[in-house]
Parts: C-alpha cells; structure tokens; sequence
C-alpha cells in the first residue's frame, strides 16, 4: 500500500445511514438526483490488505483487479496506488487501465474475442496476455514483435463442472472459454504449442464466478497446476513460469459478514494441491465481485407507491437499469434492501410485505419481490447493498436512463462521511449523443438520395 493509503483507513468507518443521511444533506441525492451509487473506499483497501494477508506465505504473486466489476478510472488509480496489477477483457477496459497509471507489465488481457489490433497494441505495450484458444496462439505468433515484453499465457478449461448459477460458470463441458482440456487428444495440443512457441509460458484457468463453490475452483486450478507440470516434463525443461488462476470467489449477500474470505480460498488451494502455493509458478490472481461488491451500495428514491392485488408496490428510481442482474435473475442475484425516510436515516416503521421495483418499461423490473420492509412512502430512499461491483458501473442502457453519479466516502478527521464524486450522472445531451444526435438526418439523406 502505498505512504497515501493509511489516512483512509482511520478511524470507525461510517454506517450506510451516515452516508445516505450526508448524501441527502449535501444535495448529492434529492429530486433530481434520485439515484446514486456508493463506494467505501478504506472498505475497498481493507479488502486488498486481507487478499494480501491470505497469501502472505506464497513467494511469488500479482494481484490484479478484475477492471469489469468496477471501470472506474478512480477506483482503478486507487487499487493501482497499492501496487495491485489490473486485468482488462476490451480494448475500453485497457484504456481505463492505463489511464488509471497501471504499468503495461501489470496489465493482464483476457478475452474469448481479441482483434488483431486489440493483440498488437497489447503486444507493444507489453501487456500480458492469455490466449483463448489454440488458434490464437498461432496469431500472437505471427503478430508478436521482436523484442516483445508480453508475458504470453494459454488459458484452458478444466471442465470440473459448473455451480449454481449456469450463466456464471466457465468451466463446464461446453464453456465457450479456453481450451477443453478434456476433450479427445486437447492436452496433445496444448503441450504441442508450448513446444512450438518458447515465449509461452503462463497456463491460465478461471473456474467462474458466483455460485462457484471453493472446492469446485481449487479442483479447477490444480488442473492447470498438473498440466504445467506435465508440459515442463514433457518439454524437459522448465517451460511454464506462471499460472494464472483468475478469481471466481463468490460473494455473501445474505448479511454483512464477508464470507468465504480469502484465506479460506487459499486454505482450499493448499487441500487440493498442495504444490500449488510452493513458489515453483508465480501466481497471478483475477479477484474483481470480491473485493469491490460488499464495499458499494445503491440509493434510489421512492418516486410513488401504489397497491397492486393486495400488495404494496413501491415505484424507485433503482431498476434493471442498475441492477441487471438481480433484475433478470432474481434468485441467483437476490439484493438486500433496506428502508430510509427521507432524511436518510433508518426507517421504523411496521413492517409489510412489498415489491421494490425500477422505473423500467416492463413488468420484470423488480428488484425485491414481497420483501418484508418498514412501509415505504413517496420520498422515501431504499439501499441496495451489495452492490459495488457489476451494478451502477455495468448500467444497462434501457428506456435511455442515465447512468447515475457514483460517489467515494471515507470518515473524515471530524469522524463524519466525507464524499467525493467518483463520476458525474450521465446528462440528458450525452444520452442524445450516444444515440446519433450528431448523425440525426443520416437515414434522411439516404432516403432524398434514393428518391432522386
């Protein structure tokens, strides 16, 4: 951690309602502001310090941070500022990297889908990056240049089996990530690239993600851990430096606790192979939902309330929109939400059953469903928790709502929230742009040309 990081993390960190109640006070949340997201920033360090400590005793690792759950060039230049390295999947995801003031050496590229452009720039960077596929390392072959700095990887999959939640899982038979490792004569091939290509020396697995259990992971990751070692005897020499072996922990969303922590991960590494954490391949590690989701919460206002079949519908400005996930799955991605007045603070009254639902034309915009809640009325703030990573930085696009402003908090030296905008909200104009404001009478001019 960097000599800056230590004065974020004094002392007690705020409750939610000490931030809602400052955002409300302060004018970031009201009316025309009626949704926004939350970052704890010493909750985001403290979480890099724990991923730290759990692998304090393995000689050689690189955290990166998992750049899709939060492409926040803030939050990124604030993981960048404790050495974390950065794991990018798009050539946007690279740019917001760099721009963040990650070195192209702590830079990792992952995507199923590389361009040949989006591997040439990352080649003459010298970005690291993991093929998808066998084919790809036949053109990194013809595209990397002389000199190239790129640590260059493969990545596999194990095909151990999927979790919970399908959508999630990346190692299953037909996952459409990596190398089947499985499958008829793929091991073959994959020992044969290496031997064709010095300059590969990283294997690369990712389990998958939420609703993955640590067993099923650890299971995956010692794979690659036997198909290092099976390519280095089978080359005869030491061939396969790295391994990289993602992220994938999965997050409680149930309650406050964090749990499965990081050391239990690792403790889960060391069960299922033990020569994994032994320092013979330097690890990188993938974490993103881990360090980022318990770490963020959504506020949204209760815009109206209405009855629908003997049921309370509290109408907000918090949606599919915001929470896609949740919305469309409810079950794999249940939220918690709580009920704030319009000061911010807590509500207390009796509790009823209702649907927390988002301002989305059409009916599965619901993100709580008969959820036992303090009745809501108009003015009113709900709290999605949970919700740093893949919510208001991942905004779905629908019906043309802006993307909401996101805001860091810490304790101040006075022991209050102090917040800082993280990014602004998406203005009505940006949202014209984005659509084609600027080409507006393109279709026109067609048309007239066509006519004439």
């Amino acid at each position: 951690m960097n000599t800056a990081a230590p004065s974020l993390v004094k002392g007690v960190p705020p409750t939610v309602a000490d931030v809602l109640e400052r955002a409300v006070a302060t004018g970031l949340l009201g009316p025309e502001q009626p949704v926004a997201g939350f970052l704890d920033t010493a909750g985001i360090l403290r979480a890099v310090d724990a991923l730290r400590e759990a692998f304090a005793g393995v000689p050689q690792v690189l955290h990166t941070f998992a750049a899709k759950a939060c492409p926040l060039v803030p939050v990124l230049r604030l993981l960048a500022s404790t050495g974390m390295g950065c794991e990018v999947a798009s050539p946007g995801e690279l740019r917001l990297a760099l721009a963040a003031g990650f070195e192209p050496g702590r830079i990792v590229l992952d995507s199923p889908v590389k361009t040949e452009a989006e591997l040439r720039e990352a080649l003459e960077l010298g970005v690291a990056v993991n093929a998808d596929n066998l084919a790809e390392v036949e053109r990194i072959a013809r595209l990397r240049p002389a000199g190239c700095a790129s640590v260059l990887g493969l990545r596999v999959n194990p095909q151990v089996g999927g979790g919970s939640i399908a959508a999630t899982s990346t190692a299953t038979e037909h996952s459409k990530f990596g190398v089947a490792l499985r499958d008829p004569g793929a091991e073959e091939r994959v020992v044969e690239a290496f031997a064709r290509h010095p300059w590969l020396t990283r294997v690369h697995v990712h389990v998958g993600s939420q609703g993955c259990p640590l067993p099923l992971i650890a299971q995956g990751v010692a794979v690659a851990h036997r198909l290092a070692a099976t390519i280095d005897a089978r080359l005869g020499e030491r061939r396969v430096t790295g391994l990289d072996i993602g992220g994938g922990l999965p997050v409680n969303f149930d309650d406050d606790e964090v749990r499965p922590t990081h050391a239990e991960y690792v403790a889960a590494l060391r069960e299922a192979e033990p020569a994994l954490l032994d320092g013979r391949y330097r690890l990188v590690t993938e974490f993103g939902r881990s360090l980022l989701a318990k770490n963020g919460f959504l506020a949204a206002r209760v815009e109206y309330v209405k009855d629908a079949g003997g049921r309370r519908v509290a109408l907000t400005h918090a949606g599919g929109q915001v929470a896609t996930r949740t919305v469309l799955l409810p079950d794999a991605w249940a939220l918690r939400v709580t009920a704030h007045g319009p000061d911010g603070r807590p509500k207390n009254a009796s509790a009823i059953k209702q649907d927390v639902a988002g301002p989305l034309c059409f009916a599965g915009d619901v993100v709580a469903h008969g959820r036992e809640l303090p009745e809501l009325a108009e003015g009113d703030w709900v709290v999605l928790h949970d919700a740093g990573a893949y919510c208001f930085t991942a905004s779905w696009s629908y019906n043309s709502l802006p993307r909401p402003a996101v805001h860091g908090f810490r304790t101040g030296d006075d022991g209050r929230p102090v917040l800082t905008t993280v990014r602004t909200a998406q203005t009505i104009e940006e949202i014209a742009r984005e659509c084609g404001l600027d080409h507006a009478d393109a279709l026109l001019e067609v048309t007239d040309g066509a006519a004439g």
